[in-house]
């Protein structure tokens, strides 16, 4: 079975992400750099989340591998956690270097400002996708999700009332 570990991880990393996104914006346009050192740490922290969020997905992929339809999205879910990792290591360093510029290379902190802010963009929109397919294992295939515990019989009851398992209309 998972751990809960991942799914308690992956939010750091979203909110840093976007967070530092949203920081880094403004500190292009800013001749001050302590709008700079945060979106820096904001992104370096990202980066550092995604990692850990990697490292945890990486196990609980492999516990999950196995319920029906649920490869392909897996698939793109750790493809997408993949170039988000890219992303915001890319992004940390050149927020990093930004920041440390300011004072002595103002032009170098601009340009590396602004380069962070682009490739913090792209971390952002991978972040979302990598949630949105992860969204997809739990909500649409149920992977990583103990909802019917086994009884001493072998027989499982399950713990979802009757009409949350009935399909609407409305669902694919």
């Amino acid at each position: 079975m998972p751990s809960p570990l991942h799914p308690a991880l992956v939010h750091f990393p979203i909110v840093l992400i976007l967070l530092g996104t949203f920081v880094a914006l403004p500190a292009v346009f800013t001749p001050r750099g302590h709008l700079r050192w945060i979106a820096a740490i904001l992104l370096a922290l990202g980066a550092a989340g995604t990692g850990a969020a990697l490292a945890t997905g990486e196990e609980d992929g492999e516990a999950v591998e196995h319920v029906a339809g649920v490869d392909a999205v897996l698939d793109l879910h750790e493809q997408w956690a993949d170039r988000t990792l890219a992303f915001s290591i890319v992004a940390g360093v050149c927020a990093l270097a930004a920041a440390g510029a300011t004072l002595h290379w103002p032009r170098v902190a601009r340009g590396a400002g602004l380069a962070s802010l682009v490739v913090a963009v792209a971390a952002t929109f991978s972040v979302v996708q990598t949630g949105h397919y992860g969204g997809q294992l739990v909500y649409r295939h149920g992977a990583g999700v103990n909802l019917a515990p086994a009884t001493a019989d072998g027989t499982a009851k399950s713990t979802v009332p009757a009409r949350a398992q009935r399909r609407d209309d409305d669902d694919n």
